[in-house]
């Protein structure tokens, strides 16, 4: 049985197949996979315990984890977001709800379910992240990839709105760039998304993750911004829980009645377990959370000092000066590029990363792209893996 022909026009996910090499190389390291090496607070295993427990003990406890819960989350973690969104990100939540999901992928996901009719457009500034292209070409939508700089320019922008563009897409902190965007750039690009008629989804997984004098702050921070934007954050990167799949869109209140279709379609609610676990993960506070993404923050200064160091005759370059999340995008001579180049490192040199195509952009002639993430490595592993990425590139 043939899949759907619609589905060849959705791009194929990368990670599975450079998960797939590096099981036939279990020696390599990874610079691919964006995880951190920490794992989630205490309070989150002490809270699902004492769910079970209670549970085990009282029927009416046991409902509250075994029946299913609302279709956008139960209220107690709702809640316990909404005070975050306020405090931490002082987001303006004015005509705004929050949907708890599986995780901001899924988040994304729903969104552009609920928003595009077939052909419609998303604008997405290259580098894209692949699943947001491939979530809009599963929605029958088109993604339009815009060349904006690493800053984002809201005039390249603009010029690629149609009448059939839907949302502009933003990233802050970036994967793959681990830029952050100005503030005042992102406040002009929703400023642009209101005078359209769009919506301005600012994905903000990577929002605790800055490392340099640079500061997040959230477009959704504006009064009166509720009504236009969707802001996605999650718990996978900043507390260590990406099996938990755990995440959140802030949306306006008009597009709930469609976002529950989709919600109940896919999921029917969040799994209440892992709720309380998330409400505890959210009040371990800055306190737990600080001394992390500090020490993340040595593991990007290592990295630019690897490279920094690399013999000029390598001639190694960044695509853009990253100052958040946990990655950098690399631009090396190589006589092969994309998925081929990526294959080679890992089966021939033991060290993985993913290629500049998969996040759409093309390698120029004699040069590949490369996405290094170095939030699961300690300092001696990432030390070796640079090692064996430059050795790797100067055989390639």
């Amino acid at each position: 049985m043939a899949a759907a022909h619609r589905m060849d026009a959705v791009l194929d996910p990368v990670i599975p197949r450079v998960g797939r090499w590096l099981a036939q190389r279990p020696d390599a390291l990874s610079l691919a996979q964006g995880m951190v090496g920490w794992g989630p607070p205490p309070q989150v295993a002490a809270a699902v315990s004492e769910a079970l427990a209670a549970a085990a003990r009282d029927p009416a406890a046991a409902a509250l984890i075994d029946r299913y819960g609302a279709v956008e989350g139960d209220p107690e973690l709702r809640l316990a977001v909404e005070r975050q969104l306020r405090d931490r990100w002082h987001l303006d939540l004015e005509g705004s709800a929050v949907l708890i999901t599986a995780g901001s992928n899924m988040a994304f996901h729903a969104v552009v379910q609920a928003l595009l009719d077939p052909g419609d457009e998303v604008i997405l500034p290259l580098p894209w992240y692949f699943n947001h292209a491939m979530a809009v070409q599963l929605a029958g939508g088109v993604p339009v990839g815009v060349a904006a700089g690493p800053q984002l320019d809201p005039q390249r922008l603009a010029a690629a709105i149609t009448p059939r563009t839907r949302a502009i897409v933003t990233i802050s902190p970036g994967n793959p760039t681990g830029v952050v965007v100005a503030a005042e750039l992102l406040a002009a690009i929703n400023r642009l998304c209101a005078h359209h008629g769009l919506l301005h989804i600012s994905d903000e997984a990577y929002a605790a993750f800055v490392h340099g004098a640079a500061e997040h702050r959230s477009p959704a921070a504006a009064g009166g911004s509720g009504a236009h934007t969707v802001t996605l954050q999650s718990l996978s990167k900043s507390h260590g829980m990406a099996g938990w799949r755990l995440g959140w869109a802030v949306v306006p209140v008009g597009l709930m009645e469609a976002l529950a279709k989709v919600q109940d379609t896919v999921l029917i609610g969040p799994p209440r377990l892992l709720q309380r676990a998330a409400v505890a993960a959210l009040a371990a506070g800055e306190a737990w959370l600080t001394p992390r993404i500090a020490a993340l923050g040595e593991r990007r200064r290592q990295l630019l000092s690897l490279l920094a160091a690399a013999d000029p005759a390598e001639d190694l370059q960044l695509w853009a000066e990253p100052d958040g999340a946990f990655y950098a995008l690399l631009d090396a001579p190589a006589t092969v590029a994309g998925e081929a180049l990526v294959k080679r490192l890992v089966l021939e040199h033991g060290v993985a990363t993913l290629p500049g195509e998969s996040f759409g952009l093309a390698s120029p002639p004699g040069r590949a792209l490369l996405r290094l993430s170095y939030g699961m490595l300690d300092a001696t592993d990432l030390a070796e893996a640079v090692g064996r990425l430059r050795r790797g590139l100067r055989g390639c």
